[in-house]
């Protein structure tokens, strides 16, 4: 297949090139998924990102998640695909498990990790998962309450890139 160039009228936005990276991140790391992610790197070298940036979140953005993770990562994008409650277990950083029944808004990554945002239904407050410090996902057939991602998100009315930031949506 020949390369096309066609003139871009605007590039991809970080929300879309996040959301590309979550449903690349779980794919494992075969030759499809592989030539997707060097895609998404081409992409990066795009964007005008400091080089913090792109030495940690674009290495995050681009790496396959463990097997575990991106199994729980596939049930978190399939609840925001579905607009469904997401059941965490979710380790807090003292080591303690509360299991959550989350409203997921979007996902989003900062340096070296990836996170779940949602409005968790326990504390009734918008709050960050951590994908490593998720131990198990349960999907639900709970409808989801609507949530918009530019509410609770750190860059709010920022350029997306403020911070290291980047949202999928």
């Amino acid at each position: 297949m020949a390369n096309v160039m066609k003139p871009s009228s605007s590039p991809l936005t970080t929300a879309e090139i996040a959301a590309l990276a979550l449903s690349l991140a779980h794919l494992g790391s075969g030759p499809q998924a592989t030539t997707a992610r060097s895609g998404l790197r081409h992409a990066f070298e795009h964007m005008e990102l400091d080089d913090e940036i792109i030495s940690t979140t674009l290495t995050t953005l681009t790496e396959p998640m463990p097997a575990p993770v991106a199994d729980r990562a596939r049930t978190i994008a399939n609840a925001i695909t579905s607009r469904l409650v997401v059941r965490l277990h979710y380790r807090d950083v003292s080591g303690r498990v509360t299991v959550r029944d989350v409203d997921p808004v979007t996902c989003m990554v900062h340096r070296d990790y990836w996170y779940l945002v949602g409005m968790c239904r326990l504390r009734g407050a918008i709050r960050a998962f951590r994908f490593d410090r998720i131990v198990a996902t349960e999907p639900t057939f709970i409808a989801a309450r609507p949530h918009r991602a530019d509410n609770f998100l750190p860059f709010q009315g920022k350029r997306a890139t403020h911070r290291g930031h980047v949202a999928a949506a």
